[in-house]
């Protein structure tokens, strides 16, 4: 029986910097614990490194918010004009992801993605009023309905609400 072996920690960072960054503090604290005999200042160490790692998690949060965001306005604004500023702005912020995305962090948006969207839904309503479209601000559903790979995924969009196409804007 083939035992599977725990990734070195150098292979962790490569492949899941958020990750590394937990358990990097985590055996950090460890060692400050045990007061072994050091210069090193191990417990600013590990809160040092751990904001590192929430450094990310908060970017990758704040783009999914922007993601989120925009597909709203997307799909409920009966408007043309912004609709390719609002895809730039998403393709930039799904650009940012897919370079930072790692399997912990993926998990991290799964649990928090109805969080994130209730974040983000009064800031997408005030967006939508300010144009004057109150109608397509009160009818942004209370729930999140993009599951995380749409969010994702390079060039998906959803249909509009109005029928407005991309085809008719080019």
């Amino acid at each position: 029986m083939a035992t599977r072996l725990k990734p070195s920690a150098k292979d962790l960072c490569e492949q899941d910097y958020y990750a590394w960054t937990v358990a990097q503090a985590a055996e950090l604290h460890r060692l400050a614990k045990r007061r072994t005999h050091s210069t090193l200042d191990l417990e600013h160490l590990a809160e040092e490194v751990a904001d590192l790692g929430h450094s990310e998690r908060d970017a990758v949060r704040s783009q999914m918010r922007r993601i989120i965001e925009h597909l709203l306005k997307l799909e409920y604004s009966p408007t043309t004009d912004p609709r390719d500023d609002w895809k730039d702005t998403i393709a930039d912020a799904r650009s940012i992801v897919a370079d930072k995305l790692s399997p912990s962090l993926r998990l991290d948006l799964e649990t928090m993605l109805p969080r994130l969207y209730v974040q983000v839904l009064p800031k997408a309503r005030r967006a939508l009023r300010r144009f004057g479209e109150h109608e397509a601000a009160r009818t942004l559903p209370a729930l999140c309905p993009y599951p995380l790979d749409d969010l994702a995924r390079a060039e998906w969009y959803p249909p509009n609400r109005h029928g407005i196409s991309d085809d008719e804007i080019d």
